[in-house]
């Protein structure tokens, strides 16, 4: 008797798989997370107060933007940036296309029925990633002014827990972005001689730093997703009373 082969993938019908391990623990928990976060940093976007308190300023609203004729939150006006960022990174790409669209939701299990097209028609703006890069190092560079400012205490230098939140939720945005396939390609990942560009010897050193972060970019960017969130908590807590910052100095 002939023992029947497992099915391939493209075979399987919608979630069938012959995996015994949880394989839908991880899809689960990435959607939670995702969902999670969205829904929390859209509330706080549509608020349009408590983004400030003393020299502290939510990341959310970091540059803030202020214009006279414009009808909704400040947030608004710079929030798509990072989303935007976020949106087409190519970690997160795979982890919303598995966890919320479920195509498919984890290897060897039977995705959706669709015609896969690759990512043409709507999907095309995924190309515009290394664009928002450039606009990401820029609200970077606002964010590490923000935390600057962040240890001035009328006019005095201090040190409190919001100080704290706000360096690490710099430094951890800044290591997701400085892994950044899409910088680790420009800053030397499109040279096939070192030895023969220009500057060769110091884009080689740029690229093995981006790579030391990228080898880890799955890590840097939810810890930086839920800090980002949780830096706006601090503050938007301190600027409703209803939590007193902590001053070390």
């Amino acid at each position: 008797m002939t023992e029947k082969l497992p099915a391939l993938p493209g075979q399987m019908e919608f979630f069938d798989s012959h995996r015994q391990d949880a394989w839908w623990a991880g899809p689960l928990l990435t959607a939670a997370g995702l969902l999670a976060f969205i829904v929390y940093a859209s509330w706080a976007a549509f608020q349009g107060d408590n983004y400030r308190w003393g020299p502290y300023h939510s990341p959310f609203y970091s540059p803030l933007i202020v214009l006279d004729w414009w009808p909704l939150s400040p947030a608004f006006l710079i929030i798509w940036i990072p989303a935007g960022f976020r949106l087409t990174c190519y970690y997160f790409r795979k982890a919303y296309y598995r966890s919320l669209f479920l195509t498919p939701p984890a290897c060897w299990v039977g995705a959706k029925p669709q015609n896969y097209r690759g990512e043409r028609a709507w999907l095309v703006f995924q190309n515009l990633h290394r664009y928002f890069l450039y606009l990401a190092l820029v609200v970077l560079g606002v964010h590490f002014y923000d935390l600057t400012q962040a240890f001035w205490f009328d006019g005095h230098f201090g040190v409190g827990g919001g100080s704290l939140v706000i360096m690490l939720d710099v430094a951890f945005l800044g290591a997701y972005i400085f892994g950044c396939n899409s910088l680790r390609h420009l800053v030397g990942g499109n040279v096939n001689c070192f030895s023969c560009a220009s500057l060769g010897t110091q884009r080689r050193q740029a690229w093995k730093i981006t790579t030391m972060f990228n080898l880890h970019h799955r890590g840097w960017a939810w810890v930086s997703l839920i800090w980002v969130g949780l830096t706006d908590l601090y503050i938007r807590l301190l600027a409703m009373g209803l939590i007193t910052d902590i001053r070390f100095i």
